[in-house]
């Protein structure tokens, strides 16, 4: 085994424990899928506070670590936290033969992860709406035989019934079409993040009756064009800095009123403390 396949073999193990994930196929999915393809060509620039470092040379080794890395620095969109996502993906859990729907899916990388995770028998859809973007997920998706790269918004009708919805755009409410778009059983999972400000990553799950909701993690993202209301970030700030999300259990809509479960409600919809 030379550097590099040492280097991505640690870095799927890590990846996965951090996300304290027993399925093997997370640490698979990171272990065997090159983070390089998917970034450009080297020196990359890594995020840190509120600037980027450069990597000293293009050695793709140094890609295999639990960092952000830039995609377009100019415009703030990064190939996100390896380490965030497992956990994300750890959560929804996409199984072989299902039906992903990817909203934001920058260059591709995790896309291709959603990709193994589901197999050849399921299919991935990959939304972005960057230009540049969209040209290099294209790309770099071509050879997966399972991935449809769609140059549109993610939150525009009509979306594919879809058994995961997986979310890369902070948005300040679950997304009607996203809702509509779940099957029964399906699972829901975006970051409920008021514009640039710090949120969470909520999971939804379709029942027969209702949504189950539970939060995953806390989670900054760039937000979701068309996805951000000012009013709704306000309550959502509102409701981070009070705390307890750890107690939300469902997603109830409208007409059903706000109750005394009530944790966050925003326009049509609110999150309970209460199961479904």
């Amino acid at each position: 085994m030379n550097t590099l396949e040492a280097a991505r073999r640690f870095f799927g193990d890590l990846t996965a424990a951090l996300a304290e994930a027993s399925d093997p196929r997370i640490a698979e999915g990171f272990a065997s899928i090159p983070r390089e393809d998917f970034l450009g060509p080297g020196p990359w620039l890594a995020l840190a506070g509120n600037g980027y470092v450069r990597t000293p040379t293009a050695d793709p080794v140094l890609l295999y670590q639990d960092r952000v890395f830039a995609l377009l620095p100019d415009k703030h969109l990064n190939n996100g936290e390896p380490s965030l996502h497992a956990r994300c993906m750890v959560a929804a859990a996409p199984q072989p033969g299902e039906r992903v729907l990817q909203v934001g899916a920058g260059s591709g990388y995790y896309t291709a992860i959603l990709a193994s995770l589901v197999r050849n028998g399921g299919v991935v859809e990959a939304r972005e709406i960057e230009p540049d973007l969209v040209t290099a997920a294209t790309a770099n998706l071509a050879r997966y035989a399972n991935v449809t790269v769609v140059g549109r918004s993610g939150i525009e009708p009509a979306l594919p019934s879809s058994d995961v919805i997986y979310v890369c755009a902070g948005a300040t409410a679950p997304q009607r079409p996203w809702l509509d778009a779940l099957s029964v059983g399906g699972r829901l999972i975006f970051p409920l993040t008021p514009q640039q400000d710090r949120g969470g990553m909520l999971m939804v799950t379709r029942g027969l009756t209702g949504f189950a909701a539970r939060f995953v993690s806390q989670a900054w993202f760039i937000p979701c064009v068309g996805a951000q209301s000012l009013a709704e970030a306000d309550a959502l700030r509102e409701a981070v800095a009070r705390g307890g999300s750890r107690e939300v259990r469902s997603l109830r809509l409208a007409p059903e009123p706000p109750d005394e479960t009530c944790w966050l409600a925003g326009d049509g919809w609110w999150l309970s403390t209460a199961d479904i």
